[in-house]
């Protein structure tokens, strides 16, 4: 791993995703977690202050590396929630069948190695009619906007440590069994529309 993945990526991504419209975002999906919280790409920990002590009993935060993890240091520390760590990949999940209520995923299916195999993993731990919620950016509906995402996508993987632009999200719950409950597509204001498309809602196992 060079410098560049291992110290200036992470924080430059760690920047992006703690910008004040991220940040409003979050506050309209965290809060919802409720019980034994799953959350995949915990990091630096820019979801921890919205997780709503009263109806989380804990939160397991799996991340697979150390350079993110350690920016969020601090957050971890002065979590309001019961938190446990987990360095692991989210391909790999190191905890029991159906123990978790609520799995949070926040821009982070567009990081992981093999986005299929982290929400089986999600689906597997998961209790019966638990739900995942999710906020995400991906790939748009927009036929002019999608071409400039899948064009641009492998420089901005490089620049942005493993993130990619090009993913459909509800298109990758769905195809791993899960039934979509909610669910919102916009863009950002302000952003760029090949970075700002959001995804954002809720999924459930399907039987």
């Amino acid at each position: 791993m060079g410098i560049y993945s291992r110290y200036i990526g992470p924080r430059l991504v760690t920047c992006l995703c703690g910008q004040n419209d991220i940040a409003l975002e979050r506050q309209k999906v965290v809060p919802q977690a409720q019980g034994i919280v799953l959350e995949i790409g915990i990091g630096p920990g820019l979801n921890l202050q919205y997780y709503n002590p009263d109806h989380v009993t804990q939160v397991i935060g799996v991340d697979p590396s150390r350079s993110f993890l350690a920016l969020g240091a601090d957050r971890h520390a002065s979590s309001r929630v019961p938190l446990k760590i987990v360095e692991a990949p989210a391909e790999d999940l190191p905890i029991a069948d159906a123990l978790i209520d609520t799995a949070v995923i926040t821009y982070t299916l567009c990081s992981v190695d093999d986005p299929f195999a982290v929400l089986r993993e999600v689906k597997r731990v998961l209790k019966p009619g638990g739900r995942a919620l999710f906020l995400e950016h991906g790939l748009s509906t927009d036929a002019p906007v999608a071409a400039w995402q899948q064009r641009i996508n492998p420089i901005w993987r490089r620049l942005a440590v493993g993130c990619n632009l090009n993913r459909p999200v509800t298109q990758l719950f769905e195809d791993t069994g899960f039934r979509v409950t909610k669910a919102e597509h916009y863009y950002l204001e302000g952003k760029p529309k090949a970075v700002g498309y959001i995804s954002t809602g809720e999924a459930i196992a399907a039987a």
